[in-house]
């Protein structure tokens, strides 16, 4: 909590997750059918984006960067980003196809997501 008594999108994020973590240790049987909208929560959204942000990263399929997101505006973004999850319109993009060379010469392919789609998935996750 901050000086004003108020709550920060990060602790009302893990508030969220302390609570549903209970409920599931509580009742071990419990399912949970309707967490959908917990995923387009503007604050759940605000701490997706602060944690990919951190994680840095590369561009996906789109070439949106970081920069771009808050060159944009980052408020913005959190607003599409919770709209189109909202009115159901989301809908993740190709994964960027990258190989790295391992020790044995030969190559590993990664997947680099576009940024939104890592904030939608760190918001589904976390």
């Amino acid at each position: 909590m901050n000086a004003q008594g108020l709550t920060t999108p990060k602790e009302n994020v893990q508030q969220l997750q302390e609570k549903l973590g209970r409920a599931a240790k509580e009742n071990k049987k419990r399912r949970f059918h309707a967490l959908y909208d917990k995923v387009y929560r503007r604050d759940i959204l605000w701490e997706a984006w602060r944690r990919v942000r951190a994680n840095r990263g590369a561009a996906g399929v789109d070439e949106q960067t970081l920069a771009d997101i808050e060159k944009q505006g980052e408020f913005q973004f959190i607003e599409e980003c919770h709209q189109l999850l909202k009115e159901g319109d989301y809908h993740p993009s190709p994964v960027r196809r990258k190989y790295i060379p391992k020790k044995d010469g030969k190559q590993r392919p990664l997947g680099i997501p576009t940024i939104r789609d890592r904030v939608v998935q760190m918001a589904a996750c976390h």
